[in-house]
């Protein structure tokens, strides 16, 4: 028996971050088309390379993309939504970056929708299809992929997103995405028998959708899908990751595919039961190394698993799922501290793991036995260490008593009390609470880190951007200011960074969506707050102004999601550690006389497990650590909350028993279609959707601000409207935000000045 390693996919942005730097220096016209594709193919070749140069034997192509591979998909069925203005679906460049990040100009266009991939905090663009479409093979950058690495030298497997993950994840106006089934199935027919002409004998398709609960019509279509496909030229390694496939593991194990994938980290359980059932002639590859967190695997724990599998049939060892998900490289890591980066492993480290587990199971432990001497002494540090620990923290989190879940007195009553502390106008305006973080701001914030700059220039230059920005927000008339974030590098970074329990990577960067890319805190031990981390700021900005200031601070639910998390005890008790410490910074900005304090929970919704079995037990705890973090105020301070792109439909009772005051959520690309699921609820608190689309350069004017606000009063009363951008606005420049900003205020001053408006 054989047993060979496989990645399904490897980070794109490079190991500093390359391509970031690549898209947008062509974004800002100062290199060409060319230039940009040079940069990509390098990328690519050097991808290839290195994970060839690591023992990997299935080489992934077409994993690579300039934006986001459910993009790639959609430009390659020619899935162009109309207003791009694009005949027979064909999408070059330009309306590839359209349907990303919009257009600006006399005739701008707004981008396609984007929302988290599954439960990741990774962004993909949402495809769209209406009735009558027309889709037709665009380029086929998965071909092309594959023939530039055999020419030089890498024998690659072609990753493509399947057809019934695209089609579920598809949105449809006024059809259901389903209806071009057939359509789409004779376009991956085409591409795959391009793929075999060219030389592929494998390609992995990847179907994450059958980790999800399917429904008849998903069924159907996915034994449609493989009958057809299956006869389509290459050999199909069906790929599933992100969990387990439960009651879907008998149907996917008799799908006619040549190999399935499955997900042994999240869900090692299903191991067994495939084993037993699959057919040797299905090839199985088991996802057996995390690559979704940073840990070091227990390697020699995996071979007691793995070896009697080895032992009977052929198998593939890989990562649970795609290491676009963590960071390259830890050997780039000069700064984190030693007994910490023991225990981590990043992409690199992750494929030299798999090349261990392969050398194990095909010549003995002992042709590799220093590696895993190696592996075992991390794992025992890591569970030995005295900073994993702390007896203090634990104590608090059990003594947590359920009136510290609970505000003072119910919405009404809260809703007079803040009315008559913060004197605010029908339609207050707002935002999200960051604003641009300019070249000057990142230059000053690397000149302070590389010890060119000393805490006093950095302090004063952070106050006077700070004022800068107070005082731009009175000119132009936002009813309640932020302070602007320059001090912060991210907005869970900065928090983590303040807490006991994390560490920090300087390089370790991952892509959230096209050149956007943050680094995680890597949460290794007990969570605890020693000194304030936001009040100064707060009370420095609040001095500047008789308006009220915001303080801003990330929930303990985001700042768990948007973390390298510990794996050694459940989620849910490393989050009420951190909600207890969020729960102390809340208190002190109130006792410093702040009125209105945001508590960002943009990643709970992105939380929620894939299966509906489980939802009950995270949106539990989920709420609970919100209520816990927010509840220790009185009935005056006006408690707001944020959440980012997601479907809210099924969970708006549990935003309801979250008990904020003020939710601000992204709805512009979507034209308020969030705010109909609001509305059947009957919300009863206040909601912010946003009118202005940061995600994207394009320069909003007050007409269109003013019909989305209209749109929303279909659903809700004027007197709940809060009118915000989207999001915070740390990525866009100054150019885009004033004229954007200045828009969005005339237009809710045009919407007091009607009174009740029109609907």
């Amino acid at each position: 028996m054989t047993v060979t390693t496989a990645t399904l996919g490897f980070p794109r942005i490079g190991p500093r971050r390359e391509l970031k730097f690549a898209l947008e220096k062509f974004w800002s016209g100062k290199s060409d088309e060319t230039e940009l594709l040079g940069a990509a193919a390098g990328l690519r070749t050097a991808s290839w390379a290195r994970q060839n140069a690591l023992g990997v034997d299935w080489l992934p192509s077409g994993d690579f993309s300039l934006y986001d591979h459910m993009l790639d998909m959609s430009a390659m069925l020619g899935a162009i939504p109309d207003r791009y203005g694009v005949p027979h679906g064909t999408a070059d460049l330009s309306t590839y970056f359209a349907m990303a990040r919009g257009t600006g100009g006399a005739d701008s266009v707004t981008a396609c929708e984007m929302t988290k991939w599954f439960d990741t905090n990774y962004h993909y663009i949402v495809p769209e299809l209406h009735a009558g479409q027309h889709l037709a093979l665009g380029r086929l950058g998965v071909v092309d992929a594959y023939r530039e690495a055999k020419a030089q030298g890498f024998e690659t497997r072609p990753v493509i997103v399947g057809p019934i993950t695209w089609l579920s994840l598809a949105k449809g106006h006024g059809i259901d995405p389903f209806d071009y089934l057939e359509e789409v199935l004779g376009l991956y027919r085409v591409i795959l028998g391009h793929l075999g002409q060219a030389g592929a004998e494998w390609v992995q398709i990847d179907e994450p959708i059958l980790v999800t609960d399917l429904d008849d019509r998903q069924r159907s279509a996915l034994t449609r899908a493989y009958a057809k496909l299956a006869r389509s030229g290459p050999k199909l390694m069906l790929t599933t990751y992100f969990g387990g496939l439960g009651d879907n593991l008998s149907f996917a194990a008799s799908l006619p595919v040549s190999g399935l994938h499955i997900d042994c980290v999240r869900a090692p359980e299903q191991l067994d039961r495939l084993v037993r059932i699959a057919p040797k002639s299905l090839l199985l590859s088991l996802g057996v190394i995390d690559g979704r967190n940073v840990w070091r695997a227990d390697l020699a724990a995996l071979l007691d698993r793995l070896e009697p599998i080895a032992a009977l049939r052929d198998i593939v060892v890989a990562p649970s799922c795609s290491l676009l998900h963590v960071p390259v490289d830890l050997d780039l890591e000069q700064k984190l501290d030693d007994e910490v980066k023991q225990w981590l492993a990043f992409a690199a480290q992750k494929v030299a793991e798999l090349t261990t587990l392969k050398t194990a199971l095909n010549e003995g432990r002992d042709a590799v036995a220093k590696d895993l001497a190696a592996s075992t002494e991390a794992s025992v540090s890591r569970k030995r260490s005295q900073r994993i620990h702390d007896s203090a923290v634990a104590a608090r989190v059990h003594q947590a008593t359920p009136d510290m879940r609970q505000r003072k007195s119910g919405h009404d009553e809260r809703t007079r009390a803040q009315a008559e502390a913060l004197n605010l106008p029908l339609f207050p305006t707002t935002t999200i609470g960051s604003f641009p973080q300019t070249r000057e701001v990142r230059k000053a914030r690397a000149s302070y880190n590389r010890g060119e700059m000393d805490a006093a220039g950095y302090d004063a230059f952070l106050r006077a951007e700070t004022e800068r920005a107070i005082r731009w927000q009175e000119e132009v008339g936002l009813d309640m200011l932020v302070h602007g974030e320059f001090e912060r590098n991210d907005m869970v970074q900065y928090f983590g960074e303040k807490l006991s329990g994390f560490a920090f990577t300087t390089g370790g960067w991952v892509q959230s969506y096209g050149s956007r890319c943050v680094r995680p805190p890597i949460l290794f031990g007990d969570v605890s707050r020693p000194e304030p981390m936001t009040v100064d700021w707060w009370h420095y900005a609040q001095g500047l102004t008789d308006r009220p200031v915001k303080g801003m601070l990330t929930g303990p639910v985001t700042i768990l999601n948007w973390s390298f998390v510990r794996d050694d005890q459940p989620r849910e008790d490393s989050c009420r550690q951190i909600a207890l410490a969020i729960r102390d910074e809340v208190r002190d900005l109130e006792a410093a006389g702040c009125k209105a304090i945001q508590i960002d929970e943009a990643a709970l919704r992105e939380g929620l497990p894939l299966r509906r079995d489980a939802w009950r037990h995270y949106l539990d705890w989920a709420v609970d650590c919100f209520r816990l973090a927010a509840s220790g105020v009185e009935d005056r301070t006006q408690i707001h909350t944020h959440m980012c792109y997601s479907e809210f439909n099924d969970i708006l009772a549990d935003i309801g028993a979250m008990d904020a005051d003020v939710i601000s959520i992204e709805t512009a690309r979507s034209q308020m279609e969030l705010l109909e699921g609001f509305a059947r609820y009957e919300y009863p608190a206040a909601i912010g959707p946003g009118v202005y689309d940061i995600h994207t350069p394009r320069v909003p004017g007050e007409d269109e601000m003013v019909h989305l606000i209209r749109l929303a009063q279909r659903h809700l009363r004027p007197e709940q409207l809060w009118v915000n951008p989207d999001c915070g606005l740390k990525t866009r420049r100054w150019e885009e935000v004033r004229p954007s900003i200045d828009a969005m205020v005339a237009a809710a001053r045009t919407l007091r000045a009607e009174g009740t408006a029109r609907v």
